[in-house]
């Protein structure tokens, strides 16, 4: 019987390739960081191509590296970002230009014209999604419309479409001579264009976003063999694939309606498992499929989407020469004892969860000559804290249900500084797992249950421990004062955008 499990996590800044035992701990890991396009204010692009390379290099590198022949590989899961948007040709395997991802707004004049009929919730019913510039099917519109060549070979049924699991999945069995063009349910959720009841494409909607139906994958359960790689891993099934947060929500074993996770990455995402039947949200939030395991039914869930997170460190390290490197942060934020009245609504990319704001851009305010570096990093930091509980308000409330305690994972959790904050400003503990990687571990997981590596859910289960409580520990009125603070600096960023 072959010793592990492998995941591809291929994310917005960076592609990783890890390895995990029955255990579920990580006994290979290589990483390599792909160039962020910004060709113009709103836009955001990926090199697919880049991506590709990115990709098979960490395969190779960590295969080497930690000496693992490939027959010890029992299956391959794949956990993506999800919404970037690619279009390539059939039988040369070139994209149409660059990835459009996620963050990208240039959709917005698009969700705008949408939106004229039927307002945001114009496609809700169908595909628990609101109008909004995040979403994939607007993006392929979009390029549809402006890529030279595109629109020809779609009609001519050389072009196609995918989210970045697609794109692998193809490249990795074959590309052009053979390649498997397939998607998931959680990916294929993220697109606007699937019916949440039948979990097949809208025909409806495509209809009314004029995408023709032969660009798109084929919709497939999260947990099935897709095919079989070839190159240098020869003959070793594709078996997992889900979009990142549904990933990170199967490793951190949510598996029973109730169950919530925050990942905080780029961005910072909150999904809550509802069950087998989807629940429409009144309050800001995403209706979305949580995962599918082979023949048994769809799991759904209600995700608050947060925009910019971790993205905001990065700004200050790269746009503003603050910090030399994200860990940097934390230290400084610690040089003051509060953020001296300094708030930073990141809302770059617009505001997403609860708010749907693609008008709103990003202020500090609360700014006097008292503030200096340290005010401004632990702002940074806040920031992330403070969107997290808005997206966990919108949940009890659509829910009914309190929140008892948050399971955490993601890059930025290792900051101790920010659990405790998420805690004070959350009011009740946050716990963070002794395995933080579980958007690759749940992807890991699907693969691994495909092909009968672990069993059952209770086996998942017993690899799940803890490795730090953080618990709440500002009073009351404080806490309440410092939200208040956040919701009017919030009021401050709307309507920016004409």
């Amino acid at each position: 019987m072959s010793r592990f499990i492998a995941a591809i996590d291929q994310g917005t800044t960076s592609t990783r390739f890890i390895v995990f035992n029955q255990k579920g701990d990580i006994v290979a890991v290589e990483q390599k960081e792909h160039r962020q396009i910004y060709p113009q204010p709103g836009w955001v692009e990926h090199d697919a191509l880049e991506i590709w390379k990115r990709t098979q290099e960490v395969i190779n590198s960590a295969m080497d590296k930690f000496r693992i022949p490939p027959e010890d590989i029992a299956a391959i899961g794949i956990t993506n970002k999800r919404e970037t948007t690619v279009a390539w040709n059939r039988k040369t395997g070139k994209p149409y230009g660059n990835a459009i991802v996620w963050q990208d707004t240039r959709t917005s004049s698009l969700i705008n014209e949408l939106g004229q009929t039927g307002g945001q919730d114009r496609f809700r019913e169908s595909t628990g999604l609101p109008l909004a510039t995040y979403f994939s099917g607007p993006k392929l519109r979009w390029m549809l419309d402006n890529v030279p060549g595109l629109r020809a070979a779609a009609d001519e049924g050389d072009a196609l479409f995918g989210n970045i699991d697609t794109w692998l999945i193809w490249n990795m069995t074959g590309g052009p001579t053979g390649g498997i063009h397939v998607t998931d349910v959680t990916n294929a959720s993220r697109t606007m264009l699937m019916n949440l009841a039948t979990l097949q494409w809208d025909a409806e909607i495509l209809s009314i976003l004029d995408i023709p139906a032969s660009m798109l994958p084929e919709i497939r359960s999260c947990s099935e063999i897709y095919g079989y790689t070839t190159g240098k891993l020869p003959r070793i099934p594709i078996a997992g694939d889900l979009g990142d947060q549904q990933a990170a929500l199967f490793g951190q074993a949510c598996y029973e309606p109730g169950d919530a996770k925050n990942t905080y990455g780029t961005g910072c995402f909150m999904l809550l498992n509802t069950g087998e039947k989807p629940m429409v949200s009144r309050s800001g939030l995403l209706s979305t499929l949580g995962y599918k395991i082979g023949n048994k039914p769809a799991v759904y869930c209600l995700e608050g989407s947060i925009a910019i997170a971790g993205a905001l460190v990065q700004w200050l390290r790269d746009n503003l020469g603050i910090i030399e490197k994200s860990s940097d942060i934390e230290p400084l934020a610690r040089t003051v004892d509060d953020n001296g009245g300094l708030y930073f609504v990141p809302a770059f990319s617009g505001l997403f969860a609860p708010y749907w704001r693609s008008d709103a851009r990003g202020a500090m305010v609360g700014m006097t000559r008292f503030i200096n570096r340290g005010h401004l990093a632990r702002a940074v930091l806040e920031a992330t804290a403070y969107q997290a509980r808005e997206v966990v308000e919108a949940m009890e409330k659509d829910s009914g249900v309190k929140l008892t305690e948050l399971k955490v994972d993601g890059g930025m959790v290792g900051n101790e500084l920010l659990m405790q904050f998420q805690a004070d400003i959350l009011g009740a503990p946050v716990v963070r797992p002794k395995i933080t990687e579980t958007t690759a571990l749940g992807a890991a997981y699907a693969a691994g249950l495909a092909v009968g590596f672990w069993t059952s859910f209770d086996e998942l289960r017993e690899n799940w421990q803890v490795d730090r409580t953080w618990q709440p520990t500002l009073s009351p009125e404080t806490r309440e004062s410092y939200y208040s603070s956040w919701k009017k600096a919030v009021t401050r960023t709307f309507n920016w955008v004409e």
